[in-house]
């Protein structure tokens, strides 16, 4: 019980530095509430797993913007397809993942062998192709979450388990 409490009071802590920019990580619940159902990828649709989505809400004026990501059921797309595309993500706003610039827009994302993280086009063009970096002191790794970065205010890393690439919204991203 004390861990837990312990746990509580850094995520409530982190959370109130992530708003003190402007930002905030939204709860699974939060995610799978904006993110449609079913996502479109490679010519077919499949269903999200809302129970596996994260997100980002950036205040703005006159809107707030999303970043928004969930695993995805690929049991209808080949095992080639498989392989590379595991989650869908739509950003509102563009990204810098190591060092290149994502725009906005939808596409399937996936963690893959030797360490890296693959973002496609709808059409399963891939567009990035950069290093993950595997996190051995996450206490407890779920499929799909999005923390706020501990070196890097601002930042944020996106998590398959324990590997994760480094993500900012392009506004704080220097």
């Amino acid at each position: 019980m004390r861990i837990r409490s312990i746990l509580t009071v850094c995520t409530l802590l982190l959370a109130s530095l992530v708003n003190a920019h402007g930002q905030s990580i939204l709860t699974r619940d939060q995610a799978s509430a904006v993110m449609p159902a079913t996502v479109f990828y490679a010519g077919r649709t499949a269903s999200i797993q809302g129970r596996n989505s994260t997100g980002l809400r950036i205040a703005g004026s006159p809107t707030d913007h999303l970043i928004l990501a969930a695993l995805v059921d690929t049991s209808g797309y080949s095992s080639g397809v498989q392989e590379t595309y595991q989650a869908y993500l739509i950003t509102e706003v563009p990204l810098h993942i190591a060092n290149q610039t994502l725009p906005p827009g939808a596409y399937g994302i996936g963690f893959i062998a030797q360490d890296h993280f693959v973002v496609m086009d709808l059409g399963a063009h891939q567009l990035l192709n950069v290093p993950s970096t595997k996190d051995a002191t996450l206490p407890r790794p779920n499929p799909l979450q999005l923390l706020a970065d501990p070196a890097t205010p601002g930042h944020f890393r996106l998590y398959a388990g324990r590997n994760f690439v480094s993500i900012a919204p392009a506004d704080v991203a220097h």
